[in-house]
């Protein structure tokens, strides 16, 4: 897969990245297992995931972008944020 990381391209016990954005998911170097409050685990093979931090995503959690659908309000640019 063009998007997959060889495990040899990062050396063992190296930390992952995550960048935290103010209005947006956080953006973690992949791949990446989540677990879920259930219990349930999801896997990504991807180099970089977004998890959804705002849980409007019709596919949490990952990042749809379902956060920008949001009416802007009074204050810092978005209603309840």
């Amino acid at each position: 897969m063009p998007n997959s990381p060889s495990d040899d391209a990062r050396p063992p016990g190296a930390a992952r990245r995550v960048k935290v954005q103010r209005r947006g998911p956080l953006l973690v170097e992949g791949p990446v297992e989540v677990e879920l409050e259930d219990g349930t685990t999801v896997f990504s093979d991807r180099f970089q995931v977004a998890l959804c931090t705002c849980r409007r995503s019709r596919r949490f959690p990952w990042c749809d972008t379902s956060h920008r659908a949001r009416t802007a309000g009074p204050g810092d640019g978005a209603a309840g944020d």
